[in-house]
């Protein structure tokens, strides 16, 4: 099974299953001499982890990070480091139905056309769980970004109809205020609300995450296929539920016209231009950042705003049609424990 691989200088590879012994990742291309504990990829879990409140799995995982190679004495030590997550709560009694049918919205169906069998406890790889080993690995490289002043920072935008109003990018605080990770009180409380009329119903929600990048110097990412947004989308669709991505004014562009959607060039101070390392006399910035902070697919110094839309969760008591594996119409209802909106604990992944 190819495609578990993410990156080239900076390489991720995860593994594991949602009912296995354990899942993590292998990280390559840190460089030595990072320091880097277990506590700093501990914090990052810990905001994923299930079970913090009625609108997540009711799974309980400590979702507890170990290092296995590639740290000595708290520093990197350049070769392939290894985390690993074990899994301490899994019911694969709670999918051993499921092994007949096709769930609507999942990749039962798909799976077994490509690979002829599934793994049907949970979604194996599949599943959303695979994300944790991803959010280890990332809070690897957000130590390594640190190092060059680059910061990043997402929360839940919309949830159903529910919009959050920001005039700026909020703080971790703000963010973890809500339980739906939504800083926007009115909105918080508008969406708990829906949400509690849809689970009632045993139905579900989708959502946007709005994540931003600051600190991003100009000049990153190339100009045809190694565009640093078109590597933002492939790392975004990757996640599971994922079914739409947007860099600054995304889809609006559409209704736009140039002479509005265009950025105007400026002049910027030096001490912008000490920080972008050119002659004060050539500092540059844009007027406005329609673009999102990427042009060309090359990283344009301003803030990188990206939008992520995620579908609702598939797994719902609300009864639906399907088939059978010998393609006999027949209508279930999904039992276990799932999330009734994915958002609030994607917020880290998509981080």
């Amino acid at each position: 099974m190819a495609g578990s691989s993410f990156g080239d200088i900076f390489k991720i590879t995860t593994w594991g299953e949602s009912h296995g012994p354990a899942l993590g990742v292998v990280i390559d291309g840190v460089p030595a001499g990072v320091g880097l504990s277990e506590e700093d990829i501990q914090k990052f879990l810990d905001r994923r982890r299930p079970g913090q409140t009625s609108y997540s799995t009711p799974r309980k995982e400590a979702d507890e990070v170990e290092i296995l190679s590639g740290v000595f004495e708290g520093k990197t030590t350049g070769s392939p480091i290894s985390l690993m997550i074990k899994n301490t709560s899994q019911r694969s009694g709670d999918y051993s139905e499921i092994a007949s049918y096709y769930r609507p919205g999942h990749a039962d169906y798909t799976f077994d056309a490509k690979y002829g069998f599934r793994d049907y406890r949970g979604g194996g790889r599949s599943s959303a769980r695979e994300t944790a080993a991803r959010v280890a690995a990332g809070a690897v490289a957000m130590k390594v970004l640190s190092e060059f002043g680059i910061n990043i920072r997402a929360y839940v935008k919309q949830i159903g109809p529910h919009v959050c109003e920001v005039s700026e990018t909020p703080s971790l605080a703000q963010v973890e205020e809500s339980p739906l990770r939504m800083p926007d009180k009115v909105a918080s409380d508008q969406a708990e609300k829906y949400l509690a009329d849809l689970k009632s119903k045993g139905d579900s929600a989708g959502g946007v995450i709005e994540c931003v990048a600051t600190g991003v110097p100009a000049g990153l990412g190339d100009p045809v296929f190694n565009k640093l947004d078109a590597l933002l989308g492939f790392a975004m669709f990757s996640i599971g539920a994922v079914k739409g991505v947007e860099i600054g004014d995304g889809f609006k562009v559409a209704s736009s016209v140039g002479s509005e959607n265009n950025d105007a060039f400026i002049r910027g101070t030096e001490s912008e231009a000490s920080e972008q390392g050119i002659n004060p006399a050539g500092s540059v910035k844009k007027a406005t950042n329609h673009a999102g902070g990427i042009l060309g697919g090359i990283s344009d110094g301003d803030d990188i705003f990206l939008r992520v839309a995620f579908k609702p969760t598939p797994s719902i008591t609300y009864e639906q049609k399907t088939v059978n594996r010998d393609g006999e119409p027949i209508d279930i209802s999904v039992k276990g424990r799932h999330d009734p909106v994915i958002v609030p604990r994607a917020v880290v992944v998509v981080e």
